[in-house]
């Protein structure tokens, strides 16, 4: 555990040295959100209706922007190997990484999601469920995410692969997403949306870490 931590500290360090990558995925999200009411139109009553699946696609596609920086920086400079022989097994390694791309990315697209569930006129009654979707939303897609990044690590063009890689797998996480915020804000139970998300981070939580362990393992190979 204390490896663990550590390998976290360091991720946390090297993201908040670079920290152009996170504000160009929150400024992605930001400013893609604020595209439709100029394509769709001002009318309150559609934007209100369409918002939870805006910021979801929005939020899923700005998720997708720093992954290939992942597993990437350390692939090339050599730090891969150091880490594959620290003593953590490679499942931990990547659900570090994993960690790290949520608490650098996932927390403040999190945080940039009730202004904009704001602007765009979502009815007030949704936008707390759509806020606690996006918690076990936004952590599924760092583990998918870290997945993909890791199987594609080394190939060529691996940054056109991994959005198409990662997208597909991705797709349950919008539509039960979706469908909660979009319930709570017509007055329906959002539960089982909601519990169908907190089933798929849980099936992506073990799996997705020994995914991406075997395909560090051999990419380092």
């Amino acid at each position: 555990m204390a490896r663990f931590l550590a390998l976290l500290a360091r991720e946390w360090r090297l993201s908040v040295r670079h920290g152009g990558d996170t504000l160009a995925a929150l400024l992605f999200f930001v400013l893609a959100a604020s595209l439709f009411p100029l394509a769709i139109g001002p009318s309150p009553e559609t934007l209100g209706r369409i918002a939870p699946g805006i910021i979801w696609v929005c939020a899923l596609l700005a998720a997708i922007l720093p992954l290939d920086r992942l597993f990437g920086a350390d692939f090339e400079d050599g730090s891969l190997d150091q880490l594959l022989l620290s003593g953590l097994p490679p499942p931990a390694i990547a659900a570090a990484k994993a960690c790290a791309h949520f608490l650098v990315t996932g927390l403040p697209l999190l945080l940039a999601a009730g202004p904009l569930a704001v602007m765009l006129r979502m009815p007030p009654a949704g936008i707390p469920i759509l806020l606690v979707g996006l918690v076990p939303g936004t952590m599924t897609l760092s583990l998918l995410g870290s997945a993909g990044a890791a199987i594609v690590l080394g190939a060529r063009r691996g940054a056109v692969l991994l959005p198409l890689l990662v997208l597909p797998l991705a797709a349950p996480v919008l539509i039960f997403g979706t469908a909660a915020a979009s319930a709570a804000a017509d007055g329906l139970a959002a539960r089982p949306a909601l519990l169908l998300l907190t089933a798929l981070l849980l099936i992506a939580l073990p799996l997705c870490p020994l995914a991406a362990g075997a395909a560090l393992r051999s990419a380092a190979e």
